[in-house]
Protein backbone atom coordinates (compact mmCIF):
# COMPACT_ATOMS: atom_id res chain seq x y z
CA UNK A 1 0.00 0.00 0.00
CA UNK A 2 1.39 3.39 -0.96
CA UNK A 3 1.24 6.74 0.75
CA UNK A 4 -1.91 8.83 0.91
CA UNK A 5 -0.58 11.15 -1.78
CA UNK A 6 0.48 8.21 -3.95
CA UNK A 7 -2.97 6.66 -3.71
CA UNK A 8 -4.54 9.96 -4.75
CA UNK A 9 -2.16 10.17 -7.68
CA UNK A 10 -3.00 6.63 -8.78
CA UNK A 11 -6.76 7.13 -8.49
CA UNK A 12 -7.17 10.69 -9.70
CA UNK A 13 -4.10 11.20 -11.84
CA UNK A 14 -3.54 14.89 -12.53
CA UNK A 15 -6.91 15.79 -11.01
CA UNK A 16 -5.51 15.74 -7.48
CA UNK A 17 -3.19 18.71 -7.96
CA UNK A 18 -5.55 21.19 -6.25
CA UNK A 19 -5.57 19.02 -3.10
CA UNK A 20 -1.78 18.86 -3.02
CA UNK A 21 -1.50 22.57 -3.67
CA UNK A 22 -3.95 23.13 -0.82
CA UNK A 23 -1.72 21.11 1.49
CA UNK A 24 1.26 23.24 0.50
CA UNK A 25 -0.71 26.44 1.06
CA UNK A 26 -1.76 25.17 4.47
CA UNK A 27 1.87 24.69 5.52
CA UNK A 28 2.77 28.16 4.27
CA UNK A 29 -0.12 29.72 6.18
CA UNK A 30 0.94 27.97 9.40
CA UNK A 31 4.58 29.04 9.00
CA UNK A 32 3.66 32.65 8.14
CA UNK A 33 1.29 32.90 11.10
CA UNK A 34 3.94 31.43 13.42
CA UNK A 35 6.59 33.88 12.20
CA UNK A 36 4.22 36.77 12.96
CA UNK A 37 3.76 35.30 16.44
CA UNK A 38 7.52 35.02 17.02
CA UNK A 39 8.22 38.62 15.99
CA UNK A 40 5.37 40.02 18.07
CA UNK A 41 6.29 38.02 21.17
CA UNK A 42 10.02 38.74 21.03
CA UNK A 43 9.26 42.45 20.67
CA UNK A 44 6.88 42.42 23.63
CA UNK A 45 9.18 40.26 25.78
CA UNK A 46 12.12 42.64 25.37
CA UNK A 47 10.13 45.70 26.40
CA UNK A 48 8.28 44.02 29.26
CA UNK A 49 11.46 42.50 30.71
CA UNK A 50 13.15 45.89 30.78
CA UNK A 51 10.14 47.60 32.30
CA UNK A 52 9.58 44.83 34.85
CA UNK A 53 13.20 44.90 36.08
CA UNK A 54 13.22 48.69 36.38
CA UNK A 55 9.91 48.80 38.24
CA UNK A 56 10.60 45.70 40.37
CA UNK A 57 7.30 44.22 39.12
CA UNK A 58 7.18 40.43 39.27
CA UNK A 59 3.96 40.41 37.25
CA UNK A 60 5.52 42.30 34.32
CA UNK A 61 8.64 40.11 34.39
CA UNK A 62 6.49 36.98 34.37
CA UNK A 63 4.49 38.47 31.54
CA UNK A 64 7.73 38.86 29.57
CA UNK A 65 8.64 35.24 30.27
CA UNK A 66 5.24 34.19 28.94
CA UNK A 67 5.93 36.14 25.75
CA UNK A 68 9.16 34.21 25.29
CA UNK A 69 7.31 30.93 25.82
CA UNK A 70 4.85 32.02 23.13
CA UNK A 71 7.73 32.72 20.77
CA UNK A 72 9.13 29.27 21.52
CA UNK A 73 5.71 27.76 20.86
CA UNK A 74 5.56 29.44 17.47
CA UNK A 75 9.05 28.20 16.64
CA UNK A 76 8.04 24.65 17.61
CA UNK A 77 4.96 24.97 15.41
CA UNK A 78 7.16 25.90 12.42
CA UNK A 79 9.53 22.98 13.03
CA UNK A 80 6.61 20.59 13.51
CA UNK A 81 4.90 21.75 10.33
CA UNK A 82 8.09 21.28 8.32
CA UNK A 83 8.64 17.79 9.73
CA UNK A 84 5.00 16.83 9.23
CA UNK A 85 5.26 17.85 5.57
CA UNK A 86 8.02 15.35 4.84
CA UNK A 87 7.38 12.93 2.02
CA UNK A 88 6.24 9.42 3.03
CA UNK A 89 8.93 6.76 3.02
CA UNK A 90 9.25 3.01 3.45
CA UNK A 91 9.12 3.18 7.24
CA UNK A 92 6.21 5.65 7.40
CA UNK A 93 4.14 5.07 4.23
CA UNK A 94 1.27 7.21 5.52
CA UNK A 95 3.52 10.23 6.02
CA UNK A 96 4.51 12.27 9.05
CA UNK A 97 1.33 14.31 9.59
CA UNK A 98 0.89 13.13 13.17
CA UNK A 99 4.02 15.06 14.16
CA UNK A 100 1.73 18.09 14.36
CA UNK A 101 -0.02 16.45 17.31
CA UNK A 102 3.34 16.01 19.03
CA UNK A 103 4.21 19.68 18.57
CA UNK A 104 0.80 20.62 19.96
CA UNK A 105 1.59 18.44 22.98
CA UNK A 106 4.95 20.17 23.47
CA UNK A 107 3.24 23.57 23.38
CA UNK A 108 0.74 22.33 25.96
CA UNK A 109 3.63 21.29 28.21
CA UNK A 110 5.26 24.71 27.77
CA UNK A 111 2.01 26.41 28.81
CA UNK A 112 1.73 24.06 31.79
CA UNK A 113 5.36 24.71 32.81
CA UNK A 114 4.89 28.47 32.47
CA UNK A 115 1.81 28.31 34.71
CA UNK A 116 3.59 26.28 37.39
CA UNK A 117 6.64 28.56 37.30
CA UNK A 118 4.48 31.66 37.55
CA UNK A 119 2.59 30.21 40.48
CA UNK A 120 5.80 29.40 42.36
CA UNK A 121 7.21 32.90 41.79
CA UNK A 122 3.93 34.53 42.78
CA UNK A 123 3.81 32.56 46.04
CA UNK A 124 7.40 33.65 46.79
CA UNK A 125 6.38 37.27 46.31
CA UNK A 126 3.37 36.81 48.56
CA UNK A 127 5.67 35.52 51.30
CA UNK A 128 8.40 38.14 50.73
CA UNK A 129 6.78 41.02 48.86
CA UNK A 130 8.64 43.72 46.92
CA UNK A 131 7.41 47.27 46.63
CA UNK A 132 6.51 47.84 42.98
CA UNK A 133 7.44 51.03 41.20
CA UNK A 134 4.99 51.71 38.39
CA UNK A 135 5.81 54.44 35.91
CA UNK A 136 3.48 55.84 33.25
CA UNK A 137 5.75 54.39 30.55
CA UNK A 138 5.54 50.95 32.09
CA UNK A 139 1.77 51.04 32.24
CA UNK A 140 1.52 52.24 28.65
CA UNK A 141 3.76 49.39 27.47
CA UNK A 142 1.69 46.85 29.37
CA UNK A 143 -1.53 48.30 27.94
CA UNK A 144 -0.12 48.07 24.42
CA UNK A 145 0.90 44.51 25.21
CA UNK A 146 -2.68 43.66 26.16
CA UNK A 147 -4.00 44.97 22.85
CA UNK A 148 -1.30 43.21 20.83
CA UNK A 149 -1.86 39.89 22.57
CA UNK A 150 -5.64 40.10 22.22
CA UNK A 151 -5.45 40.65 18.47
CA UNK A 152 -2.56 38.21 18.04
CA UNK A 153 -4.36 35.51 20.01
CA UNK A 154 -7.59 35.90 18.06
CA UNK A 155 -5.72 35.94 14.75
CA UNK A 156 -3.55 32.90 15.47
CA UNK A 157 -6.42 30.86 16.90
CA UNK A 158 -8.78 31.70 14.01
CA UNK A 159 -6.13 30.71 11.47
CA UNK A 160 -5.47 27.50 13.43
CA UNK A 161 -9.15 26.58 13.39
CA UNK A 162 -9.38 27.40 9.68
CA UNK A 163 -6.42 25.20 8.68
CA UNK A 164 -7.10 22.62 11.45
CA UNK A 165 -3.79 23.12 13.24
CA UNK A 166 -3.91 22.21 16.93
CA UNK A 167 -0.51 23.85 17.42
CA UNK A 168 -1.79 27.22 16.20
CA UNK A 169 -4.99 26.88 18.20
CA UNK A 170 -3.00 26.20 21.36
CA UNK A 171 -0.63 29.10 20.61
CA UNK A 172 -3.59 31.41 20.08
CA UNK A 173 -5.16 30.30 23.36
CA UNK A 174 -1.83 30.87 25.13
CA UNK A 175 -1.71 34.41 23.72
CA UNK A 176 -5.21 35.04 25.04
CA UNK A 177 -4.10 33.94 28.50
CA UNK A 178 -1.12 36.29 28.27
CA UNK A 179 -3.51 39.14 27.52
CA UNK A 180 -5.44 38.26 30.68
CA UNK A 181 -2.18 38.29 32.68
CA UNK A 182 -1.24 41.70 31.31
CA UNK A 183 -4.72 43.08 31.97
CA UNK A 184 -4.53 41.86 35.57
CA UNK A 185 -1.16 43.57 35.93
CA UNK A 186 -2.73 46.85 34.84
CA UNK A 187 -5.56 46.33 37.31
CA UNK A 188 -3.08 45.65 40.12
CA UNK A 189 -1.11 48.78 39.16
CA UNK A 190 -4.23 50.98 39.25
CA UNK A 191 -5.23 49.56 42.65
CA UNK A 192 -1.71 50.16 44.01
CA UNK A 193 -1.50 53.72 42.71
CA UNK A 194 -4.91 54.59 44.14
CA UNK A 195 -4.75 52.79 47.48
CA UNK A 196 -1.16 51.68 48.02
CA UNK A 197 -2.36 48.07 48.23
CA UNK A 198 -0.17 45.63 46.23
CA UNK A 199 -2.25 42.82 44.72
CA UNK A 200 -0.09 41.72 41.81
CA UNK A 201 1.44 38.69 43.56
CA UNK A 202 -2.01 37.44 44.54
CA UNK A 203 -3.36 38.09 41.05
CA UNK A 204 -0.29 36.37 39.63
CA UNK A 205 -1.05 33.27 41.71
CA UNK A 206 -4.70 33.20 40.64
CA UNK A 207 -3.87 33.67 36.97
CA UNK A 208 -1.15 31.05 37.21
CA UNK A 209 -3.78 28.56 38.29
CA UNK A 210 -5.87 29.53 35.27
CA UNK A 211 -2.83 28.94 33.02
CA UNK A 212 -2.18 25.56 34.65
CA UNK A 213 -5.80 24.57 34.05
CA UNK A 214 -5.59 25.62 30.40
CA UNK A 215 -2.31 23.73 29.96
CA UNK A 216 -3.86 20.56 31.39
CA UNK A 217 -6.88 20.91 29.08
CA UNK A 218 -4.66 21.47 26.02
CA UNK A 219 -2.56 18.46 26.95
CA UNK A 220 -5.64 16.32 27.49
CA UNK A 221 -7.13 17.26 24.11
CA UNK A 222 -3.85 16.66 22.29
CA UNK A 223 -3.31 13.28 23.92
CA UNK A 224 -6.86 12.35 22.95
CA UNK A 225 -6.02 13.14 19.30
CA UNK A 226 -2.87 11.04 19.49
CA UNK A 227 -4.77 8.10 21.01
CA UNK A 228 -7.36 8.30 18.27
CA UNK A 229 -10.83 9.86 18.37
CA UNK A 230 -14.04 9.38 16.48
CA UNK A 231 -14.02 11.23 13.20
CA UNK A 232 -16.13 14.36 12.96
CA UNK A 233 -19.79 13.29 12.75
CA UNK A 234 -20.49 15.77 9.96
CA UNK A 235 -17.63 14.36 7.86
CA UNK A 236 -18.84 10.80 8.46
CA UNK A 237 -22.41 11.67 7.48
CA UNK A 238 -21.18 13.44 4.36
CA UNK A 239 -19.13 10.42 3.25
CA UNK A 240 -22.03 8.01 3.84
CA UNK A 241 -24.38 10.31 1.93
CA UNK A 242 -21.95 10.37 -0.99
CA UNK A 243 -21.68 6.57 -0.99
CA UNK A 244 -25.45 6.12 -0.77
CA UNK A 245 -26.00 8.55 -3.66
CA UNK A 246 -25.05 5.79 -6.12
CA UNK A 247 -28.24 4.10 -7.37
CA UNK A 248 -26.76 0.61 -7.04
CA UNK A 249 -26.08 1.15 -3.32
CA UNK A 250 -29.03 0.44 -1.03
CA UNK A 251 -27.07 1.12 2.16
CA UNK A 252 -23.66 2.15 3.50
CA UNK A 253 -22.36 1.06 6.90
CA UNK A 254 -19.30 0.34 9.06
CA UNK A 255 -17.46 3.51 8.12
CA UNK A 256 -14.01 3.49 9.74
CA UNK A 257 -11.76 6.55 9.40
CA UNK A 258 -8.11 6.60 10.40
CA UNK A 259 -6.40 9.93 10.95
CA UNK A 260 -2.76 10.44 9.94
CA UNK A 261 -2.61 14.17 10.66
CA UNK A 262 -4.97 17.11 10.11
CA UNK A 263 -7.06 16.52 6.97
CA UNK A 264 -5.23 13.25 6.27
CA UNK A 265 -7.85 10.52 6.50
CA UNK A 266 -8.19 7.08 5.00
CA UNK A 267 -10.66 4.39 5.85
CA UNK A 268 -13.11 1.74 4.80
CA UNK A 269 -16.84 1.26 4.37
CA UNK A 270 -19.33 -1.51 3.60
CA UNK A 271 -22.02 -1.15 0.94
CA UNK A 272 -25.22 -3.10 0.32
CA UNK A 273 -25.72 -4.04 -3.34
CA UNK A 274 -27.97 -6.52 -5.19
CA UNK A 275 -26.71 -10.09 -5.22
CA UNK A 276 -27.07 -10.09 -9.02
CA UNK A 277 -24.12 -7.74 -9.62
CA UNK A 278 -21.12 -9.19 -11.43
CA UNK A 279 -17.50 -8.78 -10.33
CA UNK A 280 -16.84 -6.31 -13.13
CA UNK A 281 -19.87 -4.22 -12.17
CA UNK A 282 -18.77 -4.22 -8.53
CA UNK A 283 -15.25 -3.22 -9.51
CA UNK A 284 -16.52 -0.25 -11.54
CA UNK A 285 -18.91 0.80 -8.75
CA UNK A 286 -16.23 0.63 -6.03
CA UNK A 287 -13.78 2.66 -8.12
CA UNK A 288 -16.46 5.29 -8.78
CA UNK A 289 -17.29 5.50 -5.06
CA UNK A 290 -13.61 5.85 -4.13
CA UNK A 291 -13.08 8.68 -6.61
CA UNK A 292 -16.24 10.51 -5.50
CA UNK A 293 -15.26 10.36 -1.81
CA UNK A 294 -11.77 11.69 -2.55
CA UNK A 295 -13.11 14.54 -4.66
CA UNK A 296 -15.87 15.57 -2.28
CA UNK A 297 -14.29 14.87 1.11
CA UNK A 298 -10.53 14.45 0.53
CA UNK A 299 -10.73 11.01 2.20
CA UNK A 300 -9.27 7.82 0.74
CA UNK A 301 -11.33 4.66 1.03
CA UNK A 302 -8.63 2.01 0.99
CA UNK A 303 -11.25 -0.74 1.21
CA UNK A 304 -14.93 -1.03 0.25
CA UNK A 305 -16.57 -4.18 1.58
CA UNK A 306 -19.74 -5.65 0.11
CA UNK A 307 -22.99 -6.87 1.65
CA UNK A 308 -25.23 -8.65 -0.84
CA UNK A 309 -28.98 -8.02 -0.81
CA UNK A 310 -31.44 -10.82 -1.64
CA UNK A 311 -33.22 -10.38 -4.94
CA UNK A 312 -34.06 -14.01 -5.85
CA UNK A 313 -36.24 -15.00 -2.87
CA UNK A 314 -39.37 -13.02 -2.08
CA UNK A 315 -39.68 -14.34 1.47
CA UNK A 316 -36.18 -13.01 2.34
CA UNK A 317 -37.65 -9.52 2.68
CA UNK A 318 -40.30 -10.85 5.08
CA UNK A 319 -37.63 -12.58 7.17
CA UNK A 320 -35.52 -9.41 7.22
CA UNK A 321 -38.44 -7.27 8.39
CA UNK A 322 -39.35 -9.71 11.13
CA UNK A 323 -35.79 -9.97 12.41
CA UNK A 324 -35.26 -6.21 12.16
CA UNK A 325 -38.33 -5.61 14.32
CA UNK A 326 -37.04 -8.09 16.89
CA UNK A 327 -33.49 -6.73 16.94
CA UNK A 328 -34.35 -3.04 17.04
CA UNK A 329 -36.81 -3.61 19.87
CA UNK A 330 -33.83 -4.22 22.15
CA UNK A 331 -32.63 -1.24 24.15
CA UNK A 332 -29.21 0.10 23.10
CA UNK A 333 -29.34 -1.57 19.65
CA UNK A 334 -28.59 1.17 17.14
CA UNK A 335 -28.69 -0.59 13.82
CA UNK A 336 -29.06 -3.82 11.85
CA UNK A 337 -27.53 -4.27 8.39
CA UNK A 338 -25.88 -6.72 6.00
CA UNK A 339 -28.86 -9.08 6.08
CA UNK A 340 -28.73 -12.03 3.70
CA UNK A 341 -30.42 -15.42 3.45
CA UNK A 342 -28.81 -18.35 1.62
CA UNK A 343 -31.60 -20.83 0.93
CA UNK A 344 -29.30 -23.46 -0.54
CA UNK A 345 -27.09 -23.61 2.56
CA UNK A 346 -29.88 -22.63 4.95
CA UNK A 347 -27.84 -19.83 6.49
CA UNK A 348 -28.98 -16.43 7.72
CA UNK A 349 -26.55 -13.62 8.48
CA UNK A 350 -26.53 -9.97 9.49
CA UNK A 351 -24.66 -7.44 11.66
CA UNK A 352 -26.11 -5.58 14.64
CA UNK A 353 -24.66 -2.43 16.20
CA UNK A 354 -24.95 -2.19 19.97
CA UNK A 355 -24.19 1.11 21.67
CA UNK A 356 -21.20 1.53 23.96
CA UNK A 357 -23.70 2.94 26.47
CA UNK A 358 -25.16 -0.55 26.96
CA UNK A 359 -24.34 -2.00 30.40
CA UNK A 360 -23.43 -5.36 28.80
CA UNK A 361 -23.10 -5.42 25.00
CA UNK A 362 -22.25 -9.13 24.98
CA UNK A 363 -25.40 -10.06 26.88
CA UNK A 364 -27.61 -8.12 24.45
CA UNK A 365 -25.82 -9.82 21.55
CA UNK A 366 -26.32 -13.27 23.11
CA UNK A 367 -30.01 -12.54 23.66
CA UNK A 368 -30.46 -11.53 20.02
CA UNK A 369 -28.72 -14.72 18.86
CA UNK A 370 -31.01 -16.88 21.00
CA UNK A 371 -34.23 -15.20 19.95
CA UNK A 372 -33.41 -15.14 16.23
CA UNK A 373 -32.48 -18.83 16.38
CA UNK A 374 -35.81 -19.56 18.08
CA UNK A 375 -37.62 -17.58 15.39
CA UNK A 376 -35.92 -19.50 12.55
CA UNK A 377 -34.72 -22.82 13.99
CA UNK A 378 -34.09 -24.39 10.56
CA UNK A 379 -31.35 -21.88 9.69
CA UNK A 380 -27.75 -21.58 10.79
CA UNK A 381 -27.50 -18.14 12.32
CA UNK A 382 -24.43 -15.94 11.73
CA UNK A 383 -24.70 -12.66 13.61
CA UNK A 384 -21.80 -10.21 13.98
CA UNK A 385 -21.63 -7.82 16.94
CA UNK A 386 -20.67 -4.61 15.20
CA UNK A 387 -19.27 -1.27 16.38
CA UNK A 388 -20.33 2.20 15.28
CA UNK A 389 -16.93 3.83 14.79
CA UNK A 390 -18.20 7.00 13.12
CA UNK A 391 -21.30 7.82 15.20
CA UNK A 392 -22.86 9.15 12.02
CA UNK A 393 -26.35 7.78 12.35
Amino acid sequence: MGSIKDIKNNILGGENEPALDGSTRRDKVIVRTSVIGILANVFLAAFKAGVGLLSHSIAIVLDAVNNLSDAASSLITIVGTKLAGREPDKKHPFGYGRIEYLTAMIISLIVLYAGITSFVESVKKIITPDTPDYSPAALIIVAVGVLVKVFLGRYVKSVGEKVKSDSLVNSGEDARLDAIISASTLFAAVVYLLSGLSLEAWLGAIISLVIIKSGVEMLRDTLSSILGERADAELSRGILETVRSFPEVSGAYDLVLNNYGPDAYNGSVHIEVPDTMSASELDELIRSITIAVIKEHNVILTAVGVYSVNTRHDHAAEMRDAIRELVLSKEHVLQMHGFYVNEEKKTLRFDCVVSFDAPDRREIYAQICREVQELYPDYAIQIALDTDFSESE
